[in-house]
């Protein structure tokens, strides 16, 4: 039996332009505050952004927007709140600060309901903070959001990228369109990942520096843009807006 919500994401998400889905082959590479700067430096440049925060196994986002005391609101499903400019919905307005730990059928039923209640209305951008890893929610966005794109957050470890390379080769086999790679906590002037990217025949969108800067800037959104971690997002967000026209 075909699911009844499934009908109505299609309808949900007609008024976004683009779907970008920030996704990493493990956790710990800085994935969830690529996601979150990105959705808030676009906003900052005058587009219309959502930021939806799906990372089953902890979502943060919250933690880096410094959203206290929002809700969503309930209006024909429901209506995220505006924080800092972006439209905002996240996993923990549901389990708070408890764990929330899904698995198999009840992490796709879960993915679905939230899809088919959430009210996006009309946005240029929706930026998805993906569960790591090539688990059950990539396969279910794939199937569910037909226009999403994924851009890939990795670190400067080798070993890292191996899991990054499992995850582009399950999006090339689904063929998914992948905006590029992003080199996140760079300590050095190694060209790794550069390198490696370019044989998986992906963009190298550019290395973002370790910055101790960031810790104190968590809760503080201006804070957080002006260190050189916001800023060189600003230029990968750049990367990001004409990614449009190399997508397939």
């Amino acid at each position: 039996m075909v699911d009844p919500r499934i009908s109505v994401i299609s309808h949900r998400l007609s008024g976004i332009s683009r779907i970008i889905a920030v996704s990493s082959g493990k956790g710990g590479v800085g994935k969830s505050m690529v996601a979150t700067t990105l959705a808030l430096t676009l906003a900052k440049s005058g587009y219309r952004v959502g930021l939806f925060d799906i990372d089953f196994t902890s979502p943060s986002t919250h933690i880096i927007l410094g959203a206290q005391n929002v809700q969503p609101k309930e209006e024909k499903g429901l209506v995220p709140p505006t924080v800092h400019g972006l439209e905002y919905m996240s996993l923990i307005y549901f389990v708070g600060d408890n764990p929330a730990p899904l698995r198999g059928a009840d992490v796709s039923n879960a993915l679905i309901e939230l899809l088919t209640v959430t009210q996006w209305g009309t946005l240029d951008f929706l930026v998805i903070d993906m569960p790591p890893g090539i688990g059950d929610a990539i396969l279910d966005l794939v199937r569910l959001i037909k226009r999403i794109e994924f851009l890939i957050v990795t670190t400067p470890s080798l070993l890292a990228f191996e899991t990054v390379k499992k995850q582009v080769a399950l999006l090339c086999e689904l063929k998914m369109p992948i905006i590029g790679v992003v080199e996140n906590m760079k300590m050095d002037k190694a060209k790794g990942i550069t390198g490696e990217t370019g044989k998986l025949g992906l963009v190298y969108l550019g290395e973002i520096p370790f910055d101790p800067q960031v810790e104190d800037a968590i809760g503080d959104v201006a804070k957080l843009l002006n260190t050189a971690v916001g800023k060189k997002i600003r230029q990968i967000a750049d990367s990001v807006i004409l990614a449009k026209k190399r997508a397939p």
